[in-house]
């Protein structure tokens, strides 16, 4: 096993810390229940992974999901896919959710770019939620059958999703920031029977009617007999739509529809760059159980806390926010753009709204940085006690800016994603933060780096798999019945294992690298790396402001390894910048990753959930067409991606000529 250097500690949890947080009072009833001692953070993940039944058994317990006796087993057999979890169990993750908080606490907030800010309580939050269903009964509802949402990130679109669960039914929901093609490309594979949506949004400092992309959206859905429509914008609302303030109006009795474990919650996508997006069907009870030891012990959310992550109902991490209710507090629902028209707006919010927890991406505490923001001494952060981070390997200057700029509080860089609706690597409370890492797996989850032989290395580079279920993965894909394409996402190369798709190191501390994609790993005379490793290097210069490299294997055995830069305003790419890039990539990343060539470019395409999207770009430089490597529709800025294709068109030509 070599040896890796350690980073700098960028955050340390004292001893008397340590044992005020829910994962510590966790292990110690663990500790009394069973005979052990996992006081130690990876001593208890290596407990929960070796005994992975009564792990989860005592999520169940511990937090109060329900009667111990309801469940026959916690687990009838250790395989993927196809494992049954707490069979017997009769649950509802809405119930679940609406008995957490007390009444008169708040549950929601709602704020946008235009400074609004609105609150609900628990109270009035079950009151909305068991009326709300009662119009989804009365407009003949029935479990399994689905509701969709073209939504801005607002309380009431969390309303919408609560009362469909409650029923039985099935929610799936996007972003308004969505093209109504994309919606219909993801919603029409369901056959929705209700719609709920809005008149529009703010996004970019500017009110966006999209009622004509509702309209549209309508011409798709030709199973959809009704809308419920939430007035945003003060227009004239959408036509022919019930008003969502007579859809919540009166007291009716809460009738959640109890139904077993793996009973469909929501219906979650993939990013979709080409063909249509796969849904992904997760179950009511492995997304309580899981969302559950998530965020209660590895995000320590307590009833106090306000907890915000900036995303769109498109993005599972808004799922998330429904989950953070488990904890009886409130979470912050926040309608607009990050950065409009700075990255100021963001932390004005965090500061406004007095959230505890918050999550974002590395590109916006990037631009923050770059844009010279100064959170703790622009705003009162008093309140924020853990920040979060995911999307896309977080590099260590953020780690840094975070420290220095923010406060003595962790960022808790995760990995995980819609797939699971949860992460395989996080932080604890309990450990340190290093620079650019991971702190340490999931608990229960139990991640492996494995090699091309399937076995598995600690301080080298290697496939992420996991080798044990999880409650929380996927009980089907849609419009799967026999299951090949489920089995073909995951579980193809490591027959039984979870592939996850991720290159990623962990450490002999427990800690966790993550390196990129592994279908986009930079493959140079035979010696891999991840794009994250030369982003690092590169995305810390005052001169970029993001970067995409890729690794492509052409047709005539050659290898061409570009560079791609976004410069910050001020800035040209002189052949003296080229060199310091070099430089540094060489000494910080690996003398033979050098880019063969670094090109400017006024931006880098990614999905609408943040991701640069590296392997399109790759495929369309080793010879495929743009058609078919990326739908439009979920790329962030398509006139991006435009830029690579007519970059790969001109370097085919020119092999060609």
């Amino acid at each position: 096993m070599s040896e890796i250097p350690v980073p700098e500690v960028m955050w340390q949890p004292t001893p008397e810390y340590a044992a005020t947080t829910n994962v510590y009072e966790f292990g110690q009833w663990i500790g009394h229940k069973h005979g052990v001692d996992v006081t130690d953070y990876n001593d208890f993940w290596a407990w929960s992974v070796e005994n992975i039944e009564d792990y989860w058994a005592g999520v169940w317990e511990f937090f109060k999901l329900g009667d111990p006796s309801a469940y026959t087993r916690v687990l009838d057999r250790h395989v993927m896919p196809g494992a049954k979890w707490f069979e017997g169990a009769k649950v509802n993750f809405a119930e679940f959710v609406l008995t957490r908080g007390a009444d008169d606490d708040i549950a929601l907030i709602t704020t946008g770019e235009q400074g609004d800010y609105a609150e609900l309580t628990w109270r009035e939050l079950r009151r909305q939620t068991a009326a709300f269903a009662h119009t989804l009964r009365e407009l003949g509802v029935q479990p399994k059958d689905v509701v969709v949402g073209y939504l801005p990130n607002i309380a009431e679109t969390i309303v919408a999703a609560l009362a469909t669960i409650s029923l039985g039914a099935i929610w799936s929901g996007v972003g308004q920031d969505y093209a109504p093609q994309a919606a219909v490309d993801r919603f029409a594979q369901l056959e929705p029977k209700v719609l709920v949506t809005a008149d529009g949004h703010w996004f970019a400092t500017k009110a966006r009617d999209q009622r004509d992309a509702v309209a549209t959206l309508r011409e798709g859905l030709p199973t959809v007999t009704n809308v419920i429509a939430i007035n945003r914008l003060g227009t004239d609302g959408v036509p022919d739509a019930i008003e969502y303030a007579d859809a919540v109006s009166g007291d009716h009795p809460w009738q959640p529809e109890l139904v077993d474990f793996d009973h469909p919650l929501w219906v979650l996508f993939s990013s979709g760059t080409t063909g249509l997006p796969k849904g992904i069907v997760h179950g009511h009870g492995g997304v309580m159980v899981v969302q559950v030891s998530l965020l209660m012990t590895n995000w320590d959310l307590k009833p106090a806390d306000r907890f915000m992550w900036y995303t769109s109902p498109s993005w599972v991490m808004w799922n998330c926010l429904i989950g953070g209710l488990t904890a009886g507090g409130a979470s912050v629902c926040y309608d607009g753009a990050p950065m409009a028209p700075t990255a100021a707006a963001c932390w004005d919010v965090v500061s406004r709204c007095g959230v505890t927890i918050f999550g974002t991406s590395p590109g916006f505490l990037n631009a923050s940085q770059d844009q010279g923001i100064h959170p703790s001494k622009d705003f009162d952060l008093s309140a924020l006690r853990i920040m979060g981070v995911t999307g896309s390997p977080c590099p260590d200057h953020v780690f840094r800016y975070v420290r220095d700029e923010v406060g003595d509080i962790p960022l808790f860089s995760m990995s995980g994603g819609t797939d699971i609706a949860s992460a395989f690597a996080m932080g604890s409370p309990t450990l340190p933060v290093w620079s650019a890492e991971l702190p340490c797996r999931g608990l229960g989850v139990k991640v492996e780096a494995w090699d091309d032989d399937g076995k598995p290395v600690v301080n080298q580079v290697g496939e992420l798999v996991c080798t044990e279920p999880l409650p929380s993965m996927p009980i089907y894909f849609w419009n799967d019945p026999d299951g090949q394409k489920y089995h073909a996402a995951y579980f193809d190369v490591f027959p039984g294992v979870w592939r996850h798709g991720d290159w990623i190191t962990i450490t002999d501390r427990g800690s966790v690298l993550v390196h990129g994609r592994s279908d986009s790993t930079l493959n140079r005379h035979g010696v891999r790396m991840g794009s994250s490793d030369i982003y690092s290097a590169v995305e810390s210069m005052e001169e970029v402001g993001e970067a995409l490299v890729i690794g492509a294997e052409e047709r005539d055995g050659g290898y061409w390894m570009p560079l791609f830069v976004v410069l910050n305003p001020g800035f040209e790419l002189t052949d003296e910048l080229r060199d310091r890039m070099k430089s540094r990539i060489r000494e910080m990343a690996s003398p033979r990753h050098v880019p063969d060539e670094i090109i400017a470019v006024a931006g880098i395409p990614h999905t609408r959930t943040g991701k640069k999207l590296e392997v399109p770009i790759k495929r369309m430089i080793q010879g495929a067409d743009y058609e078919d490597v990326v739908n439009p529709d979920v790329i962030d800025v398509p006139e991006n991606m435009t830029t690579f294709r007519d970059i790969a068109s001109a370097r085919l030509a020119g092999k060609n000529a």
